[in-house]
């Protein structure tokens, strides 16, 4: 068992866990993951490390509730535990001196960045971070990545704070005006799709974080392959940080949907129970209350 010992809220939606798992924080490095099963009857969800504290023994994840098993999880409390937590996976991103490093996270993507961005600045580079959401109030990480950045870049689509418009223009702004030695992209496939077209030109090497299906995490059911370079690789075993420029972004973007029935249709039985669970609650505290007696 795997008690969590903080929880936080970040935004509507997206909650931080802190979790005591001293063994994987011990090894944990920059870019890798976790599996974890929340109980018995759980699935297993991959979840990228957003920080890790090997003196304290703790994993920190940031949780985004979309499907089913997130929005269990995000119901947890402080002093709850997880059944299962395995890691860490992956290979840790590559750090070394580089120069000027530019780190661009898309909405949740600015959770597994503030590990990266650290190694890479304990490892002498000077670090941008660009930090794009759809509104200010989405916006998550800013203040941690301003504490291990030299700048944060914000990119809003509504224009409520920084920049209006994508984080790719900000990027290839700052491309213009500063020497760029290297891109880092966490997010949405689409984002970091469109973040390695713009510094293609360039010749800027760009690295990814690919998120596709994972379920063992160990390479042997193949749900995570993806085309890099016109070869297989498998994102859990072989990543899964990949050059940017050579992935095949609408070959990975069209495995993403492949359970979306299947996750939608888990995810309604998952609010089906909690109304039944409502009800039957509300029925044991009525004739706790008398509600059930002959008031004749």
């Amino acid at each position: 068992m795997f008690k969590i010992v903080k929880k936080e809220t970040l935004t509507e939606g997206t909650t931080l866990f802190e979790v005591e798992a001293p063994e994987i924080a011990k090894r944990a490095q920059a870019g890798q993951f976790i599996i974890l099963r929340l109980h018995e009857y759980g699935e297993r969800i991959p979840l990228s490390l957003a920080d890790f504290d090997p003196e304290k023994g703790t994993l920190t994840l940031v949780v985004m509730a979309l499907g089913k098993t997130t929005h269990e999880f995000s119901a947890y409390e402080t002093g709850d535990t997880i059944l299962d937590v395995v890691g860490p996976l992956g290979h840790a991103t590559p750090i070394e001196k580089v120069g000027h490093v530019i780190v661009v996270g898309g909405g949740f993507g600015a959770a597994p960045l503030f590990p990266v961005a650290k190694a890479y600045k304990k490892a002498g580079n000077k670090i941008t971070a660009i930090l794009g959401a759809r509104n200010k109030d989405l916006l998550i990480f800013e203040d941690r990545l301003a504490s291990v950045c030299d700048e944060v870049l914000v990119s809003t689509d509504d224009g409520s704070k920084g920049h209006k418009g994508l984080v790719t223009e900000v990027l290839h702004k700052e491309i213009e005006r500063n020497k760029v030695d290297l891109v880092m992209a966490v997010g949405p496939a689409i984002m970091m799709k469109f973040v390695s077209l713009t510094t293609k030109p360039f010749g800027i090497k760009t690295l990814v974080s690919l998120n596709p299906i994972i379920i063992d995490g160990t390479g042997m059911c193949g749900g995570c392959r993806v085309t890099v370079g016109g070869e297989t690789k498998f994102a859990c075993v072989e990543g899964p940080d990949f050059d940017g420029h050579q992935v095949d972004w609408d070959l990975l973007m069209g495995r993403q949907g492949l359970y979306q029935a299947e996750e939608k249709h888990a995810f309604e039985r998952y609010q089906c129970r909690l109304v039944e669970q409502g009800e039957k609650l509300r029925e044991t505290v009525g004739r706790s209350q008398g509600g059930g007696k002959n008031q004749d």
